[in-house]
Order: structure tokens, then sequence, then C-alpha cells
């Protein structure tokens, strides 16, 4: 079984490669667009979904869920829908972090895999 770890940035499962056996260490991004990303204005928006789907999450009882355009509508307003992107990769971070979990269709899923509609749920 090949190491794996999660993106600093979007959550993302990163599975270890050849060319970075000398550098696994440092390895923090599973691209280069998540790079930039840590460094650039999207930092302060990640900030802002994140604090908004703990708010949102809080808000609601124990077994009641999100949806990720939810908290892109939070932050976003009129222009939700092109951070409906970085919502999911801020459920993704929650889930690395072992605060919520991600279902579809009632039962919870790989954050890394997913496609399609996702829901976000405190852990139970």
């Amino acid at each position: 079984m090949l190491p794996t770890k999660d993106c600093a940035v979007c959550g993302r499962t990163i599975t270890w490669r050849k060319k970075w056996e000398r550098s696994w260490d440092e390895v923090r991004y599973c691209s280069d667009a998540c790079r930039r990303r840590s460094k650039g204005a999207g930092a302060g928006v990640d900030a802002s979904l994140d604090a908004a789907l703990r708010e949102l999450l809080a808000a609601r009882a124990a077994a009641a869920t999100v949806c990720p355009s939810e908290v892109a509508r939070a932050v976003g307003g009129e222009d939700w829908r092109d951070l409906m992107e970085p919502a999911r990769a801020a459920a993704r971070r929650m889930v690395v972090a072992g605060e919520a979990e991600i279902t579809q269709g009632g039962r919870v899923v790989d954050p890394s895999t997913a496609k399609g509609p996702i829901r976000v749920r405190r852990v139970r």
C-alpha cells in the first residue's frame, strides 16, 4: 500500500509517487492550483467558507446535513456559483480535521472521490 496524505488546501488525498521519493515530507499540495491558492486571494475566501460551514452545521440539529451550495450562498451572495468547488474543498478540510462527514444518499463517502451532489454533517 502506497503512503498517502491530505492536501493542505482542498483536502483531497495525495498518493505517493516515485518522483517524490526524496521530497515526500515536503509535499503539501495536490496540484499547482492548490499551491497558488494557498498563497493568493483565495486563502481569505477559504477561511470565510470554513467559518460559514461551521456556523450552518452548529445551527442545525445534530443529525442534519448542509449542502455546499448553502455555504457558497452564505459567503458569495449573488455570485455564489463560483464558490461551489471551494465550498466542497472546505467540507473536505473539515473531514480531514475529523469535524465532519460527507454523505451521498445518506451514506458516508470518501471525500476525495465523491462526484455529484454531496451533503455535509457533523461526525456522529
